[in-house]
């Protein structure tokens, strides 16, 4: 909180030209303030949120976090005598943590004598289980309300891929009413490319383990394939430098373009090597560095810059896989001039 009450008046508001912080509102309460404290400050942030959607705005809350909001309930529970349920949570958690998360939505403003009004109040909230259990009575009860889910990995951060989202766990309800509205966002391919990178994504944890007891080397061209490209999903395309001047935003035309590169190259390489060329030959491709560097490119130059790198690699492939398939292989028996020994044991040779 002090960090955010130091840089929210030096960022600038990229609509207003104003600091960030004169549209900002901050409801905080410190550990030695009292227990109910703790619990009416989540009502609070949401009743503020309510009254500038009721205006006409659209209200971005973020309530971090609704564990330690659930730790409190639990503990007024306590003192109050009531009967407790999982976890020494009261039984009512379920119905409380149901009735925040349904204040939110888009509402026409009721308003006597003046034009009718649009609001929306939409609500991020976070979950911080006690050692990232996601088996937590918080978290249960959340995802049964809740569309949306971004897991949070400590894993992820120690392997510095930011933002650390689980694309594994992570979901939403979403997409398919949001299908058509991404789609003219961007292409009619976003949606299927989307759900090829999160195929190659699956495929690759199922190989993990084997890649963990054998090695990639013990494993076929296709599915050393679909760790490379897996690989190029996971560092060029989820991973983002949020100190980045160029990669720290992406339009959704860009992300659009770049998922498509990665998921044409995994088809032009799959038909490469059907084709007969070498995997070791394709994880060697030198377009490869254009194509992890793709998300550098300024949003004036995306376009016609991937385009040319996709077109580099295609190259590239098609020319391998049209050597390698013109190289033949010739087996010849080796000989020996020695005749064979008898066996001592009498056996036949």
């Amino acid at each position: 909180m002090t960090d955010v009450l130091m840089e929210f008046p030096r960022l600038v508001d990229p609509k207003t030209g104003e600091p960030l912080m004169k549209r900002t509102v901050l409801v905080a309460n410190t550990s030695n303030m009292p227990v109910a404290a703790r619990e009416a400050s989540v009502y609070t942030g949401i009743t503020i949120g309510e009254y500038f959607r009721d205006m006409g705005y659209s209200v971005a809350l973020q309530a971090d976090s609704t564990s330690r909001w659930a730790e409190a309930m639990r503990e007024i529970s306590g003192r109050l005598e009531e009967m407790p349920g999982e976890e020494g949570y009261p039984a009512y958690l379920a119905s409380r943590i149901a009735e925040f998360y349904e204040r939110a939505g888009r509402v026409h403003c009721l308003a006597s004598g003046a034009a009718p009004r649009e609001g929306a109040l939409s609500v991020v909230g976070s979950v911080s289980p006690p050692g990232g259990d996601l088996n937590d009575p918080v978290v249960q009860a959340t995802l049964r309300v809740v569309k949306v889910f971004w897991s949070l990995e400590d894993r992820l951060a120690f392997r510095r891929h930011f933002p650390a989202i689980s694309w594994l766990n992570s979901y939403s309800l979403y997409s398919e009413g949001l299908a058509a509205a991404l789609a003219g966002l961007t292409s009619v391919e976003f949606n299927p490319d989307a759900a090829a990178a999160l195929a190659l994504l699956e495929k690759e944890a199922e190989l993990e383990e084997i890649v963990r007891l054998v090695g990639k080397d013990s494993l076929s061209p296709a599915d050393r394939l679909v760790l490379e490209c897996s690989r190029s999903i996971r560092e060029d395309f989820l991973h983002q430098n949020a100190f980045h001047e160029v990669d720290t935003y992406s339009s959704m035309k860009k992300q659009a373009l770049m998922l498509s590169t990665i998921v044409r190259f995994h088809r032009a390489a799959g038909h490469a090597l059907e084709r007969g060329a070498d995997i070791a030959a394709i994880e060697r491709l030198t377009g490869r560095e254009r194509l992890s560097r793709m998300k550098y490119l300024a949003e004036a130059e995306a376009e016609t810059g991937i385009a040319a790198t996709l077109a580099e690699v295609e190259a590239q492939l098609k020319e391998l896989g049209t050597r390698d398939e013109g190289r033949g292989t010739r087996f010849e028996p080796r000989t020996t001039n020695h005749a064979p020994q008898p066996d001592p044991s009498g056996g036949r040779q």
